[in-house]
């Protein structure tokens, strides 16, 4: 899941301010804490209060889509509803804000939330933890399950740095349990340090550049389709 934090919402006034009408569009996917209907319409009471403090009036609606960051679905659930407003103000992940821009260009859509990580929920401790990070070639398979790239704060891929003291890492003053410290207990375990042995070479960053591209293979329904996409 993709972890968010809301803005400031000084910030997102100042996004929305020179505009009468914002649709505001809470999601339903995967952002964690859960942004959708209800965090939709409490943002808009909380604008439309920072709205009457200069003197103005604004008018929202709030809607929720099941998925922001699926193009069919963010613009069948959102485009029903945008001539009636003059921009969006979104509630998802920055993917969501994108896609949103993306399929309905006619108008804006801004972000009311900041992207922080990809990562899992601890619910005993009541917290979110970055375990991945996305990098495109994945190594946990050597690793006992845990990722070092996300785990490990320099990134490193062959085991700890001298910065490490009595099992905790350096960086946050010693708060956070070395994340190859865990690895070699974890492979210990189960009786497998021979792949904390094993040497494994610089990061590839091709594997992770920015634009990301992943190409579905579909199945074509006649020759022409597929000649038409491959040239």
């Amino acid at each position: 899941m993709i972890i968010t934090q809301l803005k400031d919402i000084n910030e997102i006034y100042e996004m929305v301010k020179s505009y009468n009408k914002i649709l505001i569009a809470g999601c339903d996917g995967c952002c964690q804490p859960p942004r959708s209907i209800n965090e939709a319409k409490v943002l808009g009471q909380l604008l439309e209060l920072k709205a009457r403090t200069e003197g103005k009036e604004l008018i929202w609606k709030a809607i929720t889509v099941l998925r922001q960051c699926d193009d069919r679905i963010a613009a069948t659930t959102v485009r029903p509803y945008i001539d009636d407003y003059e921009a969006i103000v979104s509630l998802a992940c920055g993917l969501g804000v994108v896609m949103l821009n993306k399929v309905l260009p006619s108008k804006l859509t801004f972000p009311a939330q900041n992207s922080m990580f990809g990562g899992v929920q601890n619910s005993g401790e009541n917290n979110f933890i970055e375990y991945c990070e996305e990098c495109g070639d994945c190594i946990i398979g050597e690793t006992g399950g845990l990722c070092p790239r996300a785990g490990c704060a320099k990134h490193l891929s062959n085991g700890p740095c001298g910065g490490m003291v009595d099992g905790m890492c350096e960086v946050g003053g010693y708060t956070i349990p070395c994340a190859w410290v865990r690895i070699w207990e974890r492979l210990k375990e189960f009786n497998r340090l021979d792949l904390f042995k094993k040497y494994r070479p610089p990061r590839d960053f091709r594997t992770s550049t920015s634009p990301g591209y992943l190409v579905i293979n579909k199945e074509y329904t006649n020759e022409e389709e597929k000649n038409e996409v491959e040239n």
